[in-house]
């Protein structure tokens, strides 16, 4: 099959993250638009990206982009599309998507007009007039802002950021995709020793392990795609295998979570179970006005919880300052916080050496990065 064109959305924020992922795997024509990144590749590109992505929240075929300006426009434009390359006559094909700040803006008419006109084409192309769709699952996803237009099949499944570890969360637990996008931030290699001072279900330390022993967080699910007939099987067995063999345990990374709630503790050594990374992974019941150092090299990630999520803001705000007393500046001490609180700096005590603006969902927030 020829060279195809990938969509792989991502939070706002991750951009740069995501495609610096993708260069580094050897994706080609890498390029990041907002909310997403685009790149080319063939099936094995497919495979290889839903499996391997840390950042993006899912892998989708983009088809066409074109500008529409009525639903005429939508309608000619999605027909001409080969649907039939992709879609088998008993497969199913729901539509789903978004329209922002564009004449077209009713997605519920859009989907419509989006689903008749992949049926007529296919129905000119097999010569039916009816479809069961009780075949596999090709989730079209269409995209309009601005009157332009995105047309997409969804080739991930379920978002990227369900590794398949998570059996169970505490309370507004983190999203992985997010947790690992810290983990970057705050360069976590091999070598380092990483502690989650309000660890809660375990989800940045699982990731951090996960990046250190280079497990690929795809490794142990599935995708949509993988039931398509036109994706041969052994390209998902090849896509594996290769991840596989890039697994490292033999490394000197360890981790340590701490967290007032038991049941958090008990949750986070079992997601960390699943995931495979519990060896390198410890729980311990500790509050953070009990926090202290145990090494002369630490990492500190942590996702406080906040007003917005669970404490009123003058709780939360509390909890900064304690975390200023505790989180000391020395040599070998590196600490990377989320926050959506614009006081942070202020209640902290300190400016951030760095800070990156990030979205937790639609909340906004800041990442703040102190390492000197």
């Amino acid at each position: 099959m020829n060279s195809l064109k990938f969509a792989a959305p991502c939070l706002f924020g991750l951009e740069g993250i995501c495609a610096n992922e993708l260069k580094f795997n050897g994706f080609d024509d890498v390029k990041t638009e907002n909310g997403r990144v685009t790149f080319s590749g063939d099936l094995n590109a497919l495979a290889k990206a839903n499996i391997i992505s840390r950042y993006a929240e899912r892998i989708t075929l983009l088809l066409s982009e074109f500008n529409v300006y009525s639903f005429d426009d939508l309608f000619e434009g999605i027909k001409s599309i080969p649907w039939e390359q992709w879609l088998c006559k008993d497969d199913a094909f729901p539509v789903l998507g978004r329209c922002l700040g564009s004449k077209l803006h009713s997605v519920s008419d859009c989907q419509k007009i989006i689903k008749k006109a992949v049926a007529d084409r296919l129905s000119w192309k097999y010569g039916i007039s009816w479809f069961e769709e009780s075949g596999a699952v090709h989730r079209i996803r269409f995209l309009i802002i601005n009157d332009k237009l995105s047309i997409m099949l969804d080739t991930s499944g379920e978002g990227l950021h369900k590794r398949g570890y998570r059996a169970d969360s505490n309370d507004a637990p983190i999203k992985e995709t997010l947790a690992a996008a810290m983990v970057d931030l705050a360069r976590v290699r091999p070598n380092h020793f990483v502690v989650d001072p309000m660890c809660g279900s375990g989800t940045i330390l699982i990731e951090a392990a996960m990046k250190a022993f280079k497990i690929a967080p795809g490794l142990n699910r599935s995708f949509s795609a993988e039931r398509w007939s036109q994706i041969p099987e052994n390209i998902w067995q090849n896509q594996r295998e290769e991840a596989k063999s890039l697994i490292n345990r033999d490394c000197a990374f360890k981790a340590i979570g701490y967290d007032i709630d038991e049941n958090a503790l008990l949750i986070a050594k079992n997601n960390a179970k699943i995931a495979g990374v519990a060896d390198g992974l410890e729980f311990i019941k500790r509050d953070i006005n009990d926090f202290s150092f145990d090494n002369d090299y630490e990492t500190v990630i942590v996702n406080p919880p906040y007003g917005e999520r669970l404490l009123d803001i003058d709780a939360a705000e509390k909890l900064y300052k304690t975390m200023g007393d505790k989180f000391i500046r020395d040599k070998g001490k590196s600490y990377t916080i989320i926050s959506p609180d614009d006081d942070f700096e202020r209640v902290f005590g300190r400016k951030a050496d760095k800070r990156r603006k990030l979205y937790n969902g639609m909340l906004e927030c800041q990442v703040y990065m102190y390492f000197r």
